[in-house]
């Protein structure tokens, strides 16, 4: 993974639309500048204001010398995509899935910027978490913030900026004070959130507890980020917290004590791992174009999928176990079936650039596969991801999160003027009274 110095915490990427050839005007002009004091009834967006015609991100398009549409249109020519390898984009499109495009698996339901996503690495977009259908929790400057979208307020629980102190010391754990975390990573399982920082820092708390349970510095190497961390089982069902470096260390904790059960080393930088449902299989992702697949258990490799040209940064399971779906800088979603790894089972593409983040619903219903901005797939999975919804917006998107019910779907976007945590809930269908008509 790249590597940058970051000693403020700021957004590293740069912004990637230059709109100078459409007018003078763009997103970060001061005019249309809103501070978090402006009142909801402005900052925020409603379903019902936007069947009244309002954007759903607020972007006061009749106050601009520009159209959406003309926007896109320019946005997508212009955004630089993120390269480590040289592509062949022609080689790409011929090999992607004809994708139905048009269906609504999902409504927007509400826009907040009351609580706004930010990214500290332009890389790095798991900074979006769900406990249910109403609590989301996202990364905004140096805190984890809480957003009920019942209350429509939010609630800070966790700040990095000041020193952090582990409320207990566990036997066989490492842990130790840190200070000033830059939050590179994050998820949420069972009430325990787990996060990575940018020095390759560790930081374990309990939602439903005040001080945090464990934190610690995972290596001393200079350039070790924290590129992902996961809460899994193992095959005997205990829980299991789960570190990747940038090192090329994977490393293993117990989620009642926090000591270190395993390390697993990688020739290359660990971007992102993934454990499948039985907990028994262990897909491997970094600064590589293969993929491996690996026992869980002794971290020894059992196959390497092939297919993908550039590094990859994310990677999610279907709840059956037998799709691995894989997100890669060369713009694709690789569909993987374990009973046969010699090619990858299909090929999705984005639209503007790199696959950051994927996610399958609990149902394993639908996935979604986020790309590093502006858009965000959802495919039915029933159909063979042959249909799909496309979510259009505009801005770097830090993650997106279903709730552990599948009713709703959340979008956090970082961007200076319009961050925002975007929710769209799953549609109903009554299909029980079909049998009526």
């Amino acid at each position: 993974m790249a590597h940058f110095d970051n000693t403020e915490l700021e957004y590293i990427v740069d912004d990637y639309y230059d709109v100078n050839d459409v007018d003078d005007h763009s997103f970060n002009n001061s005019d249309f500048e809103d501070s978090f004091e402006l009142s909801k009834a402005k900052t925020d967006t409603s379903a019902v204001e936007v069947k009244n015609g309002k954007d759903i991100q607020g972007i006061p398009w009749e106050r601009l010398n520009f159209t959406r549409d003309k926007y896109r249109e320019s946005r997508l020519k212009q955004y630089k995509n993120y390269e480590s390898l040289p592509l062949s984009h022609e080689q790409l499109q011929g090999n992607c899935k004809d994708v139905e495009k048009g269906h609504r698996f999902y409504d927007f339901q509400f826009n907040t910027r009351l609580v706004k996503s930010t990214i500290v690495h332009f890389q790095l977009r798991n900074l979006l978490a769900a406990t249910s259908k109403h609590d989301a929790y996202l990364m905004q400057n140096y805190s984890v913030m809480h957003w009920s979208s019942v209350r429509r307020k939010s609630k800070e629980v966790l700040n990095v900026s000041k020193p952090i102190v582990p409320a207990m010391k566990y036997t066989g754990s490492v842990a130790e004070t840190l200070s000033r975390v830059q939050i590179s990573s994050m998820t949420i399982k069972d009430n325990l959130m787990a996060a990575g920082g940018f020095k390759g820092e560790l930081i374990c708390k309990h939602l439903h507890q005040k001080e945090v349970a464990f934190c610690t510095k995972l290596t001393a190497d200079k350039n070790a980020i924290t590129n992902a961390v996961d809460i899994c089982q193992s095959p005997d069902g205990a829980m299991r917290i789960m570190a990747s470096n940038n090192d090329g260390q994977v490393r293993v904790f117990d989620t009642n004590s926090f000591a270190c059960l395993n390390c697993f080393t990688f020739p290359w930088s660990v971007n992102n791992t993934s454990v499948s449902p039985d907990g028994r299989l262990l897909a491997v992702l970094g600064d590589n174009s293969d993929c491996l697949l690996t026992d869980a258990k002794s971290g020894k490799v059992v196959n390497e999928l092939k297919g993908h040209l550039d590094y990859s940064f994310a990677s999610a399971w279907h709840p059956d176990g037998r799709i691995l779906a894989t997100g890669n800088q060369d713009t694709t979603c690789r569909l993987w079936d374990i009973r046969n790894l010699s090619k990858s089972l299909s090929v999705l593409n984005g639209r503007i650039g790199a696959i950051r983040v994927i996610k399958f619903t609990s149902d394993g219903r639908f996935m979604a596969m986020a790309e590093a901005a502006d858009f965000v797939h959802i495919f039915d999975t029933q159909s063979d991801y042959a249909m799909g919804q496309e979510i259009d917006m505009f801005g770097e998107i830090a993650g997106i999160c279903f709730s552990p019910d599948t009713e709703a779907l959340f979008i956090g976007v970082a961007d200076r003027t319009y961050g925002s945590l975007l929710e769209f809930n799953r549609r109903s269908y009554n299909s029980y009274l079909d049998s009526f008509f």
